[in-house]
């Protein structure tokens, strides 16, 4: 566990000198929030109806503007070669460097939300689904963004190809989260979305390490 956490304490500190990607993240969350009341007019009804799809739709974009750097800083610098030939097991890396990208990125946005969701007049039942749904949903978008992030190492037209490789992977998340925090609204029992995405992140943290390592030797090989 020393090793772990060092990595983790690592890139904990990158992202706290490097405090301006994260800031940029919220920041950009915040703005895709508040578009959607500006463009479609301040009704009440409206909003709480659709108030969970936005703030779920906006966590996911913004989610994707960090995962390019996740492992690209270390390929690019040769760390990412280091801890490849250590005797410490890649997957344990993978998972370190997800868990402080999920922490530097996805709970600051899921801290903002409360207040956007009342922006958006959301009741408390839907907000206290809403925020269940998101601390069992994001991390499945970083374990799934990591992915996406492994895969196009090397590649010149990662901001492109990422996107293009994470969002189809992104929608059952997206269709469960919602559907969570909506089940208050549609008047149905929200455990079943919940109990799915807590599938998803069980399957997620089984799988997408162990492919995440096999991607990453392979574009270091």
């Amino acid at each position: 566990m020393g090793r772990f956490n060092a990595i983790l304490s690592r890139d904990f500190r990158l992202a706290i000198r490097q405090g301006s990607e994260s800031l940029t993240v919220v920041i950009f969350f915040v703005l895709c929030v508040i578009i959607f009341p500006l463009a479609i007019g301040p009704e009440k009804g409206l909003l709480v109806r659709i108030g969970p799809g936005i703030i779920w739709a906006s966590i996911l974009l913004a989610t994707m503007l960090s995962l390019e750097n996740i492992f690209q800083k270390d390929f690019e610098d040769g760390n990412l070669d280091l801890m490849c030939i250590s005797d410490f097991p890649l997957e344990l890396v993978v998972i370190a460097k997800i868990t402080a990208h999920w922490v530097t990125t996805a709970l600051p946005l899921i801290i903002v939300s409360p207040i956007l969701a009342i922006f958006l007049h959301m009741p408390f039942e839907t907000w206290l689904n809403l925020i269940f749904s998101l601390f069992l949903g994001t991390p499945v978008l970083s374990l799934i963004g990591a992915l996406g992030s492994a895969v196009s190492l090397g590649s010149r037209k990662s901001s492109l190809l990422i996107p293009l490789l994470v969002i189809p992977l992104f929608i059952p998340v997206l269709i469960f989260g919602v559907s969570a925090a909506d089940a208050n609204f549609l008047g149905i029992d929200s455990q079943p979305q919940l109990v799915f995405l807590g599938g998803l992140l069980l399957g997620s943290l089984a799988i997408c390490p162990w492919v995440i390592s096999i991607s990453i030797r392979h574009a270091l090989s």
